[in-house]
């Protein structure tokens, strides 16, 4: 009953279409085409409106986002206000040497360029690729260490550490920092489960970093090796080390530095310098004891840009390992709370990224690359400051050196390369 009801709607509801249909005049009919037309293209236009905006949500997933603009600022500011301070920190002594004011302000522009641009190009490149040629980062840079006792290497003060050749000089050690946190991070992802339980996962990374701390000991250079096993132990604790044979790992190698400090003269007579540096201040004490006076004459303000008083023949090399205390003399405290609140920004905005990130092994090496910079920096405004034991270490970014700066550049693109792969709200 109900079918036969339904059946006779329909053939009421078609007969009155056809009625309608032959009242309406050919006008109309017209009219109502055109509608139904335009109806049709309307629905037509917004499905394929959808379709697009589909496609390019997936587009916009599925390729790279942009790296954090924060990181690249900070790092910028650095570089520009290492390269104005290497100038005010230079001209005095390079126009005396060299006969040329400008002879350090130069090649550190020169440096700067060819180090953004190597930033550049790392923040394209798949970070993934250190990863498969890890050895062979290991190989070139043993050559490189050994090639430094050979009658390529330079020896400056006593120390070994740099490469000549053709007037291009290269500090190997430099690129061992960072070559050995290549290869830790990608021990620590590969045995991550077995580094939580026990100690068989930390025995491959302690042998590397060791043969890169008794590769670079023989320059000499501790402040350099030192940083390295302190780079290597932070990336322990953040792979999830067990506490106790983290506190034993840090113990040994507090143990080692000190006997390496009290059997080498020089090394235990900057020990006894720093427990009071005006006990010869013209003798062991004299950098640090300038360095104390430059801050002293900068004051809160600082004496100006270019003012610096010590830079006249008082402390030596002052664009170099001592540029922070330029730095406190020419832009006093205030100049350096800006530029330490910049190094902590930074280190902020990459601990962020590692956090995110999804990936263990880009996660273990944006903190190691971050560490070994935050390392370097507090042992550099330490010895400046006469916080710490005098040791010849750079500033990132800021102090003169050519192999230091590009490296440095170089790695932080490979950490802005992996903030491509963060996804921010």
């Amino acid at each position: 009953m109900r079918k036969l009801k339904d059946s006779n709607l329909d053939r009421r509801r078609k007969t009155n279409s056809k009625k309608t249909k032959e009242k309406l005049s050919p006008r109309a009919m017209r009219k109502e085409k055109r509608d139904s037309k335009k109806k049709s293209l309307k629905i037509s236009r917004s499905q394929k409106t959808n379709e697009m905006d589909t496609k390019l949500k997936r587009k916009k997933k599925s390729k790279f986002l942009p790296f954090d603009y924060y990181i690249l600022l900070c790092v910028l500011l650095l570089v520009f206000i290492g390269v104005v301070m290497v100038f005010s920190a230079s001209f005095v002594q390079a126009g005396y040497k060299f006969s040329d004011p400008y002879f350090f302000l130069k090649r550190s522009v020169i440096y700067a360029i060819a180090g953004i641009i190597f930033m550049l190009i790392f923040s394209r490149v798949n970070y993934r690729i250190l990863r498969n040629y890890s050895m062979f980062f290991l190989i070139t840079t043993s050559i490189l260490l050994i090639l430094v006792f050979t009658p390529l290497g330079m020896n400056i003060y006593g120390s070994s550490r740099w490469i000549r050749f053709k007037g291009f000089t290269l500090m190997p050690s430099e690129i061992a920092k960072f070559v050995n946190i290549f290869l830790v991070a990608k021990i620590l992802d590969m045995k991550k489960d077995e580094i939580r339980v026990g100690v068989q996962g930390v025995i491959p990374v302690l042998i590397v970093s060791l043969y890169f701390f008794v590769m670079i000991i023989k320059q000499p250079d501790l402040s350099t090796s030192a940083s390295i096993l302190m780079t290597t132990f932070v990336m322990l604790f953040v792979a999830g080390l067990q506490y106790r044979y983290l506190f034993m790992a840090v113990i040994s190698g507090i143990l080692g530095i000190a006997g390496l400090i009290i059997v080498a003269p020089y090394r235990m007579a900057r020990f006894m310098t720093f427990l009071d540096p005006f006990k010869d201040p013209t003798g062991t004490g004299m950098q640090v004891v300038q360095s104390l006076y430059a801050f002293g004459t900068g004051g809160v303000f600082g004496s100006g840009l270019g003012r610096s008083v010590q830079k006249y023949f008082h402390l030596p090399e002052p664009q170099n390992d001592f540029i922070f205390a330029i730095i406190g003399e020419e832009l006093g405290y205030v100049g350096c709370i800006t530029i330490i609140f910049i190094y902590l920004f930074l280190i902020f905005r990459c601990i962020k990224v590692a956090i995110n990130v999804k990936d263990s092994y880009a996660s273990y090496l944006v903190l190691g690359i971050i560490a070994q910079i935050a390392i370097q920096t507090l042992i550099n405004i330490g010895v400046a400051t006469s916080s710490i034991p005098n040791t010849g270490i750079a500033l990132p970014f800021i102090s003169y050196g050519g192999s230091s700066l590009v490296i440095i550049l170089s790695c932080m693109g490979i950490i802005l390369n992996i903030s491509r792969t963060v996804e921010r709200n």
